[in-house]
């Protein structure tokens, strides 16, 4: 088994699913690590790489993604890596690799905030400690 450990930030909210017949909740989200590096030439660049995550234990998808995770919020995840298949609606096979989730840690600070009524006028976000790669 692979284990892999990869720090980035949330590309989106988090999705958390229902499993079809059993109603058990998961989490998929992607995970955007970028790396900076420099050129022969001494030019800087970078590559953004995206993982696919999921999280299938039930009380983290609930209690702490659903609660805490954002878009851009800066993460920490360890898991293994799997192969994942499906067929599209066109008949196509499609592979792609996963990474099950089993430790997440969230960087940023504080849950979510709730919508704020036009009334209250607009909310802040927490400033994050690293500029956003995307």
């Amino acid at each position: 088994m692979q284990s892999v450990i990869i720090e980035g930030y949330l590309a989106a909210d988090p999705s958390i699913l229902s499993a079809q017949g059993s109603g058990k909740k998961r989490a998929a989200f992607r995970v955007l690590e970028t790396q900076r590096f420099r050129r022969g030439d001494g030019q800087t660049g970078e590559r953004t790489t995206g993982f696919n995550c999921v999280c299938f234990n039930e009380k983290t998808a609930e209690d702490y993604i659903a609660a805490y995770a954002q878009k851009g919020s800066r993460v920490v995840v360890s898991g293994h890596v799997e192969n994942d298949t499906w067929t599209g609606r066109d008949g196509t096979k499609h592979y792609d690799l996963r990474l099950v989730v089993e430790n997440l840690r969230i960087k940023a600070k504080g849950p979510r905030p709730e919508p704020a009524s036009q009334a209250e006028g607009p909310t802040t976000v927490a400033d994050l400690d690293d500029e956003i790669p995307f």
